[in-house]
C-alpha cells in the first residue's frame, strides 16, 4: 500500500527514501516515477510537498551480490 509524505523544510527526496525505506539509490527512481513532476520542484523540495511513497517489496531493495570466486 503506498504512503504520502508532507515535506518539511529542506527535505530532499533522497533523505525521505533513507527514512522510509532505510535507502536512497535502490528506491528514489521508483519515488520519482510515482510522482510525476517531482524532479521538477528542484532538489529540495519545497514545503508540504506531498510525496506518493510506493510500496516496494524487500526484496526489490536489496543489493546484488557479487560473487569473486566462481
Amino acid at each position: 500500500m503506498d504512503k504520502i509524505h508532507v515535506t518539511g523544510q529542506g527535505e530532499t527526496v533522497d533523505a525521505i527514501c533513507w527514512r522510509h525505506y532505510g535507502r536512497t539509490a535502490e528506491v528514489t527512481e521508483a519515488v520519482l516515477a510515482a510522482n510525476p513532476g517531482l524532479s521538477g520542484l528542484g532538489p529540495v523540495l519545497p514545503f508540504g510537498t506531498w510525496v506518493t511513497l510506493p510500496a516496494i517489496s524487500r526484496r526489490a531493495q536489496l543489493p546484488q551480490l557479487a560473487n569473486l570466486w566462481n
